[in-house]
């Protein structure tokens, strides 16, 4: 994970069941390989100046599922949510999940409830066709100690309540602290997994990120079969910049085993939704990388 995203993610945290809508073919398609998509931070300076041209050079390539990472004054890239919906409709896209980061200022603990902000949030993410509300990260102040990360579990499950009254599920995306931060003699992610309801909140195992938390991919979706309804396919390799080991690079030339991890996904993990990342490129361009990428999951067999 690269630490522009981190920093996106901790300074927007509240700048804030899908297969039976498939045709009948695609449906076939999607239940046998899974359905592959595209983070859009990946292509995060392209959405930044042409929202529009972008999502149509994605759906060229023949993406048709993209998954949301800039969710900023109740608006999706500039966009309402219902003229989102409607722009990605027109391009024969959608948008089955996105990022939104749920942290401390969606929850009043007062009144014990969502504040009218993460409400609507999800009530945005509903219109926008979205079947999964995934949270990328886990605010610091929630995760000082056990009794009190136990405590943010519990709320998490209660958003998985409030999601299902939309037709949605709520979600978590791991970085790589919840593998090398130990709270009463526990990872964080063990803790994670352990005390959320798989019927409310679904995991998305960013197979790249946890490799900086000393975490290997393939040992965590045997670890935990079927939690992982959404994968986010990446590899890695050497960091060529930044404080981090690693950085994400094409599909196929890092350390990942990127087709054995989605392998395991689609055979034990639950895994249904294949979304592509890269942050980083090694002087190619987004676009290009976005294109590779997608080729080489075709040439797996996704």
């Amino acid at each position: 994970m690269s630490h522009s995203r981190r920093t996106f993610l901790k300074n927007s945290a509240l700048a804030i069941p899908a297969v039976g809508f498939l045709p009948s073919g695609l449906l076939a398609a999607f239940k046998k390989k899974g359905m592959v998509g595209i983070q859009l931070y990946t292509v995060r300076e392209d959405m930044k100046n042409d929202p529009a041209g972008t999502l149509k050079k994605l759906a060229d390539m023949g993406y048709v599922y993209v998954e949301h990472a800039n969710y900023v004054n109740h608006k999706f890239y500039g966009y309402t949510a219902k003229d989102f919906k409607s722009l990605l409709d027109g391009l024969g896209l959608k948008m089955h999940s996105g990022h939104t980061s749920f942290g401390p200022g969606g929850w009043d603990e007062g009144k014990k409830d969502f504040s009218d902000a993460w409400k609507q949030t999800v009530e945005d993410a509903a219109i926008a066709g979205q079947h999964y509300v995934i949270s990328p990260w886990l605010d610091e102040s929630w995760r000082k100690t056990y009794d009190q990360l136990l405590g943010i579990m519990d709320i998490f499950n209660k958003n998985g309540e409030l999601c299902k009254q939309h037709g949605m599920k709520f979600g978590y995306h791991n970085h790589d602290f919840e593998f090398s931060v130990v709270l009463n003699n526990q990872k964080v992610y063990d803790i994670i997994l352990q005390h959320t309801d798989p019927a409310l909140v679904t995991q998305q195992l960013d197979m790249g990120n946890l490799y900086n938390g000393g975490a290997v991919a393939a040992g965590i979706a045997l670890q935990y079969p079927g939690r992982f309804e959404l994968m986010h396919v990446k590899d890695e390799i050497a960091a060529t910049s930044g404080s981090e080991k690693y950085e994400s690079t094409i599909l196929g030339e890092g350390i990942v085993n990127t087709k054995q991890v989605c392998d395991l996904g689609k055979k034990s993990g639950g895994t249904r939704y294949f979304i592509i990342e890269q942050e980083s490129y090694q002087g190619k361009a987004p676009l290009d990388c976005s294109k590779t990428d997608l080729e080489v999951m075709k040439k797996w067999g996704y």
